[in-house]
């Protein structure tokens, strides 16, 4: 059995004279949540739409579950729940007829199924609300109701913690580990969040202007993150120029309240804190830390010196 819930083989869409996506290999192993990062206009939308059917290569191929042949993909989207962009409602339709508009769409037969999903995605409440009424947060809870219907084995979301306040996304981070882990459902979400992308996926792929620049599982990127030194001194702008000059080959970020972070550092603490000391720069506070999300994404798009 193709290890893969996903794979795609030099996917490239153009849109006229825009290259949206170009010659992108992304793998999604079964029962992984996969976060796709990347800029607004890197291509996580359009290749999420690819994947579900909603719009149609330039070329390269595409497979679900080890099948390729279109007829085939469109038996392995009936196995996938999307939330692509917003949602689609009809605004003067309640939360409960929505759901069981979108359950005789997919030919569901079990009348429980609106239930199950009101329950699971906590909307209960709410299910004789009309669609238009519905707050944000709301809006993506209905989104994540419809797409998980049909029972699907895999789940393509696009921002899907857009416009929830903090407990919810706690809620919906609780939900989706759930889905995954008792479920067995493969996830391949986008996020602006990367915060919140780094306590929940296992594998992760970087787009940028159309083009995959790296994947990696968590456990690796948390191995390249792990090491990195942050200080505090009396002159940031003296002591980055000293850097840049006696250890050329470090990355560095400068921080607010006079901070420096150094990632990946090349040499030992004591290398960091002479420097300064000889050249007349006070060190206030000195430790090491593990680098973000952010910081790794920020890095690779300027070259990967953490690579």
């Amino acid at each position: 059995m193709n290890e893969y819930v996903i794979e795609t083989k030099q996917i490239t869409k153009s849109y006229g004279s825009i290259l949206a996506l170009d010659n992108v290999n992304i793998h999604v192993k079964k029962g992984s949540i996969y976060g796709l990062i990347g800029d607004n206009g890197a291509g996580k939308s359009t290749l999420l739409k690819l994947l579900a059917g909603h719009a149609f290569a330039t070329s390269g191929e595409i497979q679900l579950f080890g099948k390729y042949d279109e007829k085939e993909l469109e038996r392995c989207r009936k196995q996938t729940g999307c939330m692509i962009e917003q949602p689609g409602f009809f605004p003067d339709m309640t939360v409960e007829k929505m759901l069981e508009y979108y359950r005789i769409q997919k030919g569901i037969p079990d009348k429980g199924k609106v239930d199950e999903m009101l329950i699971l995605t906590d909307i209960v409440e709410k299910r004789k609300s009309k669609c238009k009424n519905l707050s944000l947060g709301q809006r993506q809870r209905l989104g994540l109701a419809i797409a998980m219907i049909g029972e699907p084995q895999l789940l393509l979301l696009d921002e899907p913690i857009n416009g929830l306040d903090p407990s919810g996304i706690i809620e919906f981070r609780n939900l989706l580990h759930h889905l995954n882990k008792h479920k067995n459902i493969t996830i391949l979400l986008s996020s602006h969040i990367l915060s919140e992308l780094q306590q929940i996926a296992t594998f992760y792929g970087f787009l940028s202007k159309g083009k995959l620049i790296e994947e990696i599982s968590a456990q690796a990127l948390q191995e390249k993150c792990s090491d990195c030194i942050e200080m505090t001194v009396s002159d940031v702008e003296k002591y980055s120029v000293l850097l840049e000059h006696f250890f050329p080959k470090d990355f560095y970020k400068v921080l607010p309240d006079k901070a420096i972070r150094i990632l990946k550092p090349q040499e030992q603490p004591e290398a960091y804190s002479r420097l300064a000391s000889e050249h007349g720069i006070y060190i206030t506070g000195m430790g090491r830390i593990q680098s973000s999300l952010e910081d790794y994404y920020m890095d690779l798009k300027n070259g990967g010196a953490l690579k």
